[in-house]
């Protein structure tokens, strides 16, 4: 198990200029991230190639791993050649990947307007298609694709599920948010237990949570129900994350954790002492598991 960093949570200092990616993997050695998580915000590896080596000689450098590669996409909604075009740009996204190192990509699927359970439904054949063909692309280079639950439309975990079994390729998973859940109302120790087994990769988010009948102000925004939401250090929200750790580590899952941030404390601050926090949870959860 390696403890470690999306580059997501420093996207404040990137976005400001405050630091570039580079300058980010060497700080989240310094915090003592054992791996960061590529998210291409405010720089484009296809567009600049070059980039893609620096990361490489500075995750080296500094002696961390590159675990995941992390892009956005939408299948849904396009007509015929535009859906073609989109499959197109996600497998030279994956080309990316495959020259960064990983074995581990995340790409979106869909985004629409109407969430409802019967436009997925309509939806999903294409959008399997689209995974299907993606996947068999990353395969040659050792690549197991993923699906994140974000974005509202495929988030709840059966959602996630229905598409990863529609699609129906080994090296086809999820991006595998504890926190995530929430923004569709969804009880997330529920549904990492039932999303688990389908993990490539493990997000450790946190959130607070307001009922929707308690409007808090600015900063927030709504889950699909109603409720209020605000990104948390870990360990500093609503969520259970100890019992989502107790899933996670009893289903024998070893891969990685990748910390994602998106509060609105300073991001270099708030990073850090969500890493210190998760690296004392899991280990808190590994002794009581030994225990048992």
């Amino acid at each position: 198990m390696k403890i470690g960093i999306s580059s997501y949570s420093l996207w404040q200092a990137i976005q400001t200029g405050e630091m570039d990616i580079i300058q980010a993997i060497g700080h989240i050695a310094d915090m003592g991230g054992e791996h960061v998580e590529i998210v291409p915000l405010g720089f484009d590896l296809i567009a600049n190639p070059e980039l893609i080596d620096a990361i490489k000689r500075k995750a080296n450098e500094v002696g961390i791993d590159i675990s995941n590669y992390a892009i956005g996409a939408n299948f849904a909604g396009l007509d015929e050649q535009a859906y073609e075009r989109e499959i197109e740009r996600v497998m030279r996204e994956v080309d990316v990947a495959a020259a960064l190192g990983v074995k581990l990509m995340r790409h979106d699927v869909a985004n629409s307007e109407d969430k409802s359970i019967r436009q997925f439904t309509k939806d999903l054949p294409k959008l399997a298609e689209a995974c299907r063909r993606i996947a068999d692309y990353a395969a040659q280079f050792g690549i197991t694709t993923s699906v994140e639950n974000h974005g509202y439309y495929i988030q709840a975990s059966d959602r996630v599920q229905a598409l990863i079994n529609e699609v129906d390729r080994p090296n086809f998973r999820t991006t595998l948010d504890i926190g995530n859940f929430v923004c569709v109302d969804e009880n997330p120790v529920t549904a990492v237990r039932k999303n688990i087994p389908y993990a490539s990769i493990v997000h450790v988010k946190d959130f607070y949570i307001r009922p929707e009948t308690s409007d808090p102000g600015e900063g927030w925004f709504r889950s699909t129900g109603g409720n209020y939401l605000r990104g948390a250090i870990v360990g500093h929200g609503d969520l259970d994350i100890r019992s989502a750790f107790r899933i996670v580590h009893q289903s024998g899952y070893d891969g990685y954790l990748s910390i994602e941030f998106e509060g609105m404390e300073p991001c270099k601050e708030a990073t850090k002492m969500a890493l210190n926090n998760v690296r004392r949870l899991w280990e808190e959860t590994k002794q009581a598991e030994g225990v048992r």
